[in-house]
């Protein structure tokens, strides 16, 4: 290669690495952790440093941990998540936990994908075809996506409640992919985000109704 084209091929490489943000999120101690709709707490689990959030009952899919002073639109969040149904929780329970993201700053509008833990292994094939839902609030919560959409926003993936289950969702423009347990094919391909392509906001670790969840390991690369 001719050394001006070497030159070239360094510049490109360089503009597309600083065009990335790739940051750690630390989970414990973080003064802009803001819960919203549950608690939380810094709890050593399963060999991990953990942050436990717990569902508090309130009637909204706006339940989460928010990452303040962070604004994401396009680009990769990794993360291990555990989830489980809490300590009296209902049998519609589920242990489910995922990822928010493109949070409103005033929490009224969000994209969100997570799992359902306990029907990773049910012995109902339909429940096991729900593992794993996507949703925009407060559009489109599961339900109506589960009837006017049936099978396009959900999908099978192996889960065991309470077990750590690595979690990876790349966003770009539109589009999400959801990959489980470091796998290179996504469980889950979302075409359509709901909110659109220009929405920019917060990411939070999100929960849903009567659940006791953890994470770590958050990393977050955000693209330009």
């Amino acid at each position: 290669m001719k050394p001006s084209l070497i030159v070239i091929t360094l510049l490109l490489l360089s503009g597309s690495l600083s065009a990335q943000k790739k940051e750690t999120i630390p989970l414990a101690g973080n003064t802009s952790l803001v819960p919203v709709n549950v608690t939380m707490s810094v709890e050593n689990y399963s060999g991990k440093k953990s942050l436990k959030v717990i569902d508090i009952g309130k009637n909204t899919e706006a339940k989460f941990v928010k990452i303040g002073n962070l604004i994401f639109k396009n680009g990769t969040i990794e993360i291990n998540v555990a989830g489980k149904p809490a300590a009296g929780a209902g049998k519609q329970a589920r242990g489910f936990v995922g990822i928010a993201f493109r949070i409103k700053n005033d929490n009224s509008g969000f994209e969100c994908i997570y799992l359902r833990p306990t029907n990773g292994r049910a012995e109902d094939q339909v429940r096991r075809n729900h593992s794993v839902q996507y949703v925009s609030f407060p559009g489109f919560p599961w339900y109506k996506m589960r009837k006017e959409f049936p099978d396009k926003y959900e999908s099978y993936v192996d889960l065991v409640p309470g077990a750590w289950t690595k979690i990876k969702i790349v966003v770009k423009g539109k589009q999400a992919r959801l990959y489980v347990h470091g796998n290179t094919q996504p469980t889950l391909i979302i075409n359509d985000l709901k909110m659109g392509e220009d929405t920019q906001g917060s990411i939070g670790l999100w929960i849903g109704p009567g659940t006791e969840a953890h994470f770590s390991d958050l990393r977050i690369t955000r693209e330009e």
